[in-house]
């Protein structure tokens, strides 16, 4: 069993990706080829954003997206600490300062209900994530974000492909981040990423931005970075966008099956809450449990890949815990501890998807009851 299984992805989509590869081995544009516009055009008309930008990553996205905001040196950005490194990096990088706002557990997305009491006078923008491949609670970010005039950017990079109460994760906001990394439910063959906005005036800068700051060839008329996302992988989304919808579909039914073997067990396993106004594109299908180093032995044993999104939430590290060593995150340090993510994907069979069920919660009554025992002692 595969944590995620691309080379089934691959063998359903092979004639579509190999022809898009040949095509531009044939024409020879690897840097910004036809496939870059394409793809830009039937991203920006699946999201229904304006403007799609394709860049080099989903970390570069993050890094165009503050630079065209203007966050620098001495500006504060309200993030989660509870997601992968790149988030708060993207920020560092330019000089400014992440401001950690805690979780919803239930969720794993940044509470919004926390966000006001961190905006100071320095605060110049809001990065949630959409953690899991889940929406976070943008209505209400956007909102707090608008009475204290500030920007908000989307960090989709696991939600392309969800919705919001009506509306497309990567429209959602001023601008939108993701990322095509291969594991990601849209990914390429290496690394890449796009911004999304219906601003013009932002895009416009970020279009440059991606190019050394170039308006028009050998003309810099701002500081930028060699950040394009190159035709090769560009032709592989491309490829893959034909079955996107379909293996949507599958990685919902995946997730049906194990919320119909998981939800209201007696072993102590939770999955991650999703809400009614939302769906996922479940990027990870991870639960809540405890005792995990033990229950992820069992599954190994198994021959049951699992992983962990986060084990140690970014105010943690060692070269961020400088930045707010008051920072109060309750629930991300708990959450640290006892997430798991188990293999998820359209190629996911139920029967696959019964074994790991079955195992997990056997290993975790086992574990539980010699847990049990043991503290009565």
């Amino acid at each position: 069993m595969e944590f995620i299984d691309l080379k089934s992805q691959y063998q359903a989509s092979r004639e579509l990706i190999n022809g898009r590869i040949q095509a531009v081995l044939d024409h020879g544009q690897y840097i910004m080829g036809p496939e870059v516009g394409e793809l830009e055009a039937r991203l920006a008309e699946y999201t229904g954003a304006r403007h799609c930008i394709t860049v080099a990553s989903g970390t570069e996205a993050l890094l165009v997206a503050l630079m065209a905001l203007g966050v620098g040196r001495g500006d504060e950005v309200i993030t989660t600490p509870f997601t992968f490194i790149a988030t708060a990096e993207a920020i560092v990088l330019l000089g400014a300062t992440p401001v950690f706002v805690d979780i919803d557990p239930l969720t794993c997305n940044i509470d919004p209900a926390l966000i006001e009491e961190k905006i100071t006078p320095r605060t110049r923008a809001i990065i949630p994530v959409s953690l899991y491949g889940q929406p976070a609670d943008m209505d209400e970010i956007n909102a707090i974000a608008e009475r204290h005039g500030l920007a908000v950017i989307e960090d989709a990079a696991q939600s392309f492909g969800a919705s919001y109460r009506g509306r497309q994760s990567c429209n959602l906001s001023g601008i939108a981040c993701t990322s095509f990394f291969p594991s990601k439910p849209l990914g390429c063959y290496g690394d890449g990423g796009a911004l999304f906005t219906s601003d013009d005036e932002l895009a416009r800068a970020m279009r440059e931005i991606r190019v050394h700051g170039q308006s028009k060839r050998y003309v810099h008329t701002r500081i930028g970075v060699g950040g394009r996302m190159d035709t090769l992988q560009c032709a592989v989304v491309l490829a893959k966008l034909e079955l996107f919808d379909w293996e949507l579909q599958q990685r919902q039914r995946a997730a049906a099956t194990y919320d119909a073997l998981l939800l209201g067990n007696e072993a102590g396993v939770r999955p991650i809450l999703r809400r009614e106004d939302r769906t996922s594109v479940y990027a990870q299908y991870t639960v809540v449990l405890e005792q995990r180093a033990e229950l992820q032995a069992a599954l190994a044993a198994a021959k049951i890949p699992t992983a962990v999104h986060y084990p140690v939430p970014i105010h943690r590290q060692p070269a961020y815990a400088h930045l707010d060593p008051a920072a109060a995150c309750p629930a991300s340090d708990a959450l640290a501890g006892k997430v798991m993510s188990l293999p998820m994907g359209p190629y996911l069979s139920d029967a696959e998807i019964r074994t790991v069920c079955d195992t997990l919660l056997r290993a975790a009554q086992e574990t539980g009851a010699a847990t049990a025992a043991v503290l009565s002692v």
